[in-house]
C-alpha cells in the first residue's frame, strides 16, 4: 500500500513541467515535500498502530481461571460419585461459599463448567473453539484466530480503532485520483487498476469496520460483552443485564484503565485480574468485589458465617454512585 500510495502522488511531480498553474503546490518543490513527509508520517503512525494492535490481539493468550477455582480431588470424586442433581448443587455451593462468585445459572445455580472442572467466576465462559474457560469472555473471533477475552478485549477494541482510521485515511487520499480517473484526467494504465483496487478495498472494510466498532463502543458504554448482550447475567435476585453498569466514565475505566495517557496504547490497562469484578447494585454502599484477593483466602473466618454474610450483602440493592 505504501509503493502504491507513493506511486499516486510522486506521479504528480512529473505534471510540474507540463501545462500546470503556477499555483499548484506539486509545482512547489518545497512545498511538495512538505505534504509527501506530511502524508507518509501519518500513514506509517496508523499503520504500525494497526499492526501492532492486531499482532497483539492475535498473540496474547485468552486468561484462565486461579487454581482456586478448581475443584479439588476429593471435591471432585465427591461430586461426581454423586448421583442426586440437589445434591450435586449443594456440593458446588459449598465450594462456591469462599469464592467471590456471584453470577448465577438460569435455574439459581453455581456455574460449574464439566469439561474444565471448576467453578465459573463472574463472567467467565467456557470456548468451545480454544477448549478452556476464558476469563470475561465476549467472543471467539476468527480474523485473529484467538478468544477475546479479558487479557485482550482492549487490544481488540485499539485494533478495531486503528484499522478503521486506517481504511479512512487511504481511501480519503485515493478519492481525489478516483475522481481524476472518473473525468480521465488520469492516463496512466497501472494507477487506475491500483487506484480502483484501493479505493473499493478501503471503502468495503470502512463500512463494516464501522458497525463493529460501534457495536463494541456501545457495549463498552454499558460495560457489556458480546455474551452478556444477548444473554443478561444471572444474579442472586434474578437476571439484570446491567449487572456491572457502573456509569459511563467507570465503565470506560474497566477496560482502558485509570492513566489515560495509555488509553490508546496497545499496553495493558484494565482494571483488576479478570476474575471479579465491581457491580452496580451492593449492599451497605460498599462493593465486597473491590476489596483485595487476600480477604477471600482462608483467614480463620468460620466459613458459614462468611457464606451468610455474602448472601446478606447480596440480597440487597443499592445504585452504585459514580
Amino acid at each position: 500500500l505504501v509503493s502504491v500510495d507513493a506511486e499516486v502522488i510522486l506521479g504528480g511531480m512529473a505534471c510540474c513541467g507540463r501545462s500546470r498553474a503556477p499555483t499548484d503546490y506539486r509545482c512547489s518543490l518545497p512545498l511538495f515535500f512538505f505534504f509527501l513527509v506530511a502524508y507518509l508520517t501519518i500513514f506509517h503512525i496508523l499503520f504500525v498502530l494497526f499492526v501492532w494492535t492486531y499482532w497483539k490481539s492475535i498473540f496474547t493468550l485468552p486468561v484462565q481461571p486461579d487454581k482456586k477455582y478448581h475443584m479439588s480431588y476429593a471435591d471432585k470424586e465427591r461430586y461426581e460419585n454423586e448421583e442426586r442433581p440437589e445434591v450435586q448443587r449443594q456440593i458446588l455451593a459449598e465450594i462456591a461459599r469462599k469464592l467471590p462468585v456471584y453470577t448465577r445459572t438460569g435455574n439459581g445455580g453455581i456455574r460449574f463448567c464439566d469439561r474444565c472442572q471448576l467453578i465459573k467466576p463472574d463472567r467467565c465462559h467456557h470456548c468451545s473453539v480454544c477448549a478452556i474457560c476464558v476469563l470475561k469472555m465476549d467472543h471467539h473471533c476468527p480474523w485473529v484466530n484467538n478468544c477475546i477475552g479479558f487479557s485482550n478485549y482492549k487490544f481488540f477494541l485499539l485494533f478495531l480503532a486503528y484499522s478503521l482510521l486506517y481504511c479512512l485515511y487511504i481511501a480519503a487520499t485515493v478519492f481525489k485520483y478516483f475522481i481524476k480517473y472518473w473525468t480521465g484526467e488520469l492516463t496512466n494504465g497501472r494507477s487506475k487498476f491500483h487506484v480502483l483496487f484501493l479505493l473499493f478495498v478501503a471503502v468495503m472494510f470502512f463500512v463494516s469496520l464501522m458497525f463493529l466498532f460501534g457495536y463494541h463502543c456501545w457495549l463498552v458504554s454499558r460495560n457489556r460483552s458480546t455474551l452478556e448482550a444477548f444473554s443478561a447475567p444471572v444474579f442472586q435476585n434474578g437476571p439484570d443485564k446491567n449487572g456491572f453498569n457502573l456509569g459511563f466514565v467507570k465503565n470506560l475505566q474497566q477496560v482502558f484503565g485509570e492513566e489515560k495517557k495509555l488509553w490508546l496504547l496497545p499496553v495493558v490497562s484494565s482494571l483488576g485480574d479478570g476474575h471479579f469484578f465491581p457491580m452496580r447494585a451492593l449492599c451497605e454502599a460498599q462493593n465486597p468485589l473491590l476489596a483485595n484477593e487476600e480477604q477471600w483466602e482462608d483467614d480463620g473466618i468460620d466459613e458459614e458465617t462468611h457464606g451468610k454474610l455474602t448472601q446478606k450483602e447480596i440480597s440487597c440493592v443499592l445504585t452504585y454512585s459514580d
